[in-house]
């Protein structure tokens, strides 16, 4: 059975600098956080994985599966916005030892919400794998409604959560009371993170976690253990920094800092590139902020 914790990573992918992936990197960046009681998403869009191959995806899957194993779980990212190429994916990462699939809503043909049940009701029909669902509209300029999303979760049983970046509390609240028994909802936003908990979410699958993971789950079980003061104080505390690794496009700010920090994250692939001035300085201020440098 998959344990779920309070906090997934959704983890970079460190490139060397001749633009090839670093598994190596990318094994020991999943180590850590595995140590610190976080789960693993791979290949998403943190892990710029709209800019890799296929083969790298499925090799970052296997390596990253492999050194975790029993450990946490791993999800890995499949979805893309063609239904028969994503069930194709899915195929081949059933192989590579992950433990679940994260989908996400098809993006540029936005898909109406028949559209949207029809999607996920064949990659669910293709696979025994458990799934996740990713609504993220500003990215994929589709939406897929929290209706839909419950009705699918009650017609297929591995349809099992739901990452959430919204940004609107009442669909999180829709999901959590409508969703069936055991459906796991997190939030895609680190910031909205203890909002959502405190209307039936789960945790989070976050990037603020590449540095503030321990405090994240501190926050989340202070809240899910009643102390809503504790948790409440954590929020504020580091709010200015989840926000901070939004101060320009992610994952940017996020894989800047852990370069400064000393971790071989390594470059970005185009369309993203480095960091201006302006943004590196704010970056190392969020760090000092929290007592990081």
């Amino acid at each position: 059975m998959l344990t779920f914790p309070n906090v997934i990573v959704a983890m970079i992918t460190p490139f060397h600098q001749d633009g090839s992936v670093n598994y190596e990197a990318a094994v020991e960046l999943a180590k850590k956080y595995a140590d610190e009681g976080s789960a693993i998403l791979v290949g998403a869009t943190t892990g710029e994985g709209a800019v890799m191959t296929e083969e790298e995806k499925l090799k970052l899957f296997k390596v990253t599966a492999d050194a975790l194993k029993g450990q946490t779980l791993v999800m890995g990212n499949v979805g893309t916005n063609n239904t028969a190429q994503t069930i194709a994916m899915i195929q081949k990462a059933k192989d590579t030892g992950i433990d679940a699939l994260l989908c996400i809503v098809p993006y540029y043909n936005k898909p109406n919400q028949e559209g949207c049940y029809a999607h996920f009701a064949a990659i669910a029909k293709s696979t025994d794998m458990p799934i996740f669902i990713y609504n993220v509209p500003g990215r994929t300029g589709g939406k897929i409604e929290p209706q839909t999303v419950c009705q699918l979760a009650h017609d297929f049983p591995n349809i099992i959560g739901l990452k959430d970046a919204s940004g609107d509390l009442d669909y999180a609240g829709y999901v959590a009371a409508n969703a069936p028994e055991g459906f796991h909802l997190y939030s895609g936003d680190d910031n909205l993170t203890l909002p959502i908990v405190a209307v039936g979410g789960e945790g989070v699958i976050s990037v603020a976690a590449h540095v503030i993971g321990k405090e994240m789950n501190e926050m989340i079980q202070a809240h899910k253990d009643g102390d809503v003061k504790k948790a409440a104080a954590l929020h504020q505390k580091y709010l200015p920094f989840m926000k901070g690794c939004f101060c320009t496009v992610s994952p940017v700010p996020v894989k800047t800092m852990l370069n400064m920090l000393g971790f071989p994250a390594g470059p970005f692939r185009l369309p993203l590139v480095d960091a201006t001035p302006e943004i590196k300085a704010k970056c190392e201020q969020y760090l000092k902020d929290i007592g990081r440098l």
